[in-house]
């Protein structure tokens, strides 16, 4: 695979220095604790038929299995020098993210895209920013076996650095009647994070009936939401069927994040010549490794439609789950209303959904405030502090923020055009 313009694994830009020195040192590993235990399914909004319905019949649940998977998803023998563990880049002490622009696996080797919650991960039909995998068996063999995660040549080299460990002989044995092996050992992180819905936010109590659960604010954004702001075109609802379980469409979307720093069409050549979409390792090592991360999608369907493609993210704890975007490139949830208040960042391949909304100043206090009422219980401490810090930076820095684009009529598209050189 021809990787272009890429950046040394471990050489990362000022902002990705930042961002990982304002959190945690890399190489401690995150430990457990309650905010990482199983959760209750006596959840207010939790779908109970969707729940069930996310399990796989080749891989049922049992308390076994998701016990084991919850010890090796904090081991940092999975990796290759030790260092790292599935904690690493999903800590649940940060709602399962890491809190940086872009995740850091072994001997320091920054990756290029943002680590998304497994939070209602169990919901999702593809994983990963492009979609490249389409269960949670397949998402947790993919960090393992990247040279810039976790570093290991396989999976059954990460089940041998535990294979000795009489605890694990006997909890495999237990969970799957065997010893210790790497498809065994997927089948349990993926039980483990089976376990992780996260529900009964203020904003559920709300729907549920407690009209004062949420500020008049949020109210308003929550209105904002499902109509001037247009969030309901990727996020799963329309004007008359207002569904607030999931947020998400399951689909891909251009947005502009991010795509004016490449030459999308460059990448996108290279790609289509040199990358064989069907090799997931090498999709994937071209997402975590190199430039070629900023065609999405792209790069696993070869589609000219689905350049700079993304998938939409669930929004619930989104108010702690920052930094924003498939690349960490958004502060703020201030930040990411100015983005589409403006209408995005203009591209061939941008959107239809994406527009100038004209929203008030008022009116993006709204819906932030709808946003921040997605916190699950669990996290409302963190939450209202995340809150103060954010509304804090959006009082003198709001990068995003273009007035004029937000109350103009929307720009002319540019054609899309993918002429390619033919292969020599």
């Amino acid at each position: 695979m021809l990787v272009v313009g890429c950046k040394s694994a471990n050489q990362a830009t000022s902002s990705q220095l930042a961002s990982s020195e304002a959190t945690t040192v890399p190489g401690l590993i995150p430990a457990g604790g309650p905010l990482a235990a199983p959760k209750s399914s006596a959840q207010v909004g939790l779908p109970a038929a969707a729940t069930l319905a996310g399990v796989p019949a080749d891989n049922p649940q049992s308390t076994d299995k998701a016990a084991l998977g919850e010890k090796l998803f904090f081991d940092g023998r999975l990796s290759l020098d030790g260092t790292v563990a599935c904690s690493t880049c999903h800590d649940p002490a940060r709602a399962f993210t890491d809190g940086r622009s872009v995740s850091i696996g072994i001997k320091g080797r920054f990756g290029q895209r943002n680590a998304p919650t497994i939070l209602n991960a169990l919901y999702n039909k593809a994983l990963f920013w492009d979609g490249r995998a389409v269960t949670l068996e397949d998402q947790t063999a993919f960090p393992i076996q990247n040279p810039s995660e976790m570093g290991q040549p396989n999976l059954d080299a990460a089940a041998a650095a535990i294979a000795e460990d009489r605890e694990y002989q006997q909890a495999f044995q237990k969970a799957f009647g065997r010893l210790p092996n790497g498809p065994d050992l997927a089948r349990a992180i993926a039980s483990y994070e089976r376990t992780q819905f996260s529900f009964a936010s203020p904003f559920d109590s709300f729907i549920a009936g407690n009209k004062d659960a949420i500020s008049d604010s949020a109210k308003r954004g929550w209105e904002l939401f499902v109509a001037k702001a247009r969030c309901n075109t990727c996020h799963a609802l329309t004007d008359t069927r207002r569904d607030p379980t999931f947020f998400i469409d399951q689909q891909f979307h251009n947005t502009g994040v991010g795509i004016v720093q490449h030459n999308v069409v460059a990448l996108a050549c290279s790609a289509r010549a040199r990358l064989n979409s069907g090799d997931r390792i090498a999709v994937d090592q071209a997402a975590i490794q190199s430039e070629l991360s900023a065609l999405g999608s792209f790069l696993v369907t070869k589609q000219q439609a689905d350049i700079a493609t993304f998938k939409t993210p669930n929004l619930r704890n989104v108010l702690i789950t920052g930094p924003y975007f498939h690349d960490g490139s958004v502060r703020t949830l201030w930040d990411v209303v100015d983005h589409y208040n403006k209408g995005g960042a203009v591209n061939p391949w941008l959107d239809r959904d994406i527009q100038p909304l004209a929203l008030s100043e008022t009116e993006i206090d709204d819906v932030v405030a709808f946003l921040a009422s997605l916190t699950s219980a669990q996290y409302r401490e963190q939450g209202v502090k995340e809150l103060a810090r954010q509304r804090e930076i959006a009082r003198t820095s709001r990068p995003l923020r273009d007035t004029a684009r937000a109350f103009g009529p929307k720009p002319t598209q540019p054609n899309p055009a993918l002429a390619c050189a033919p292969e020599r």
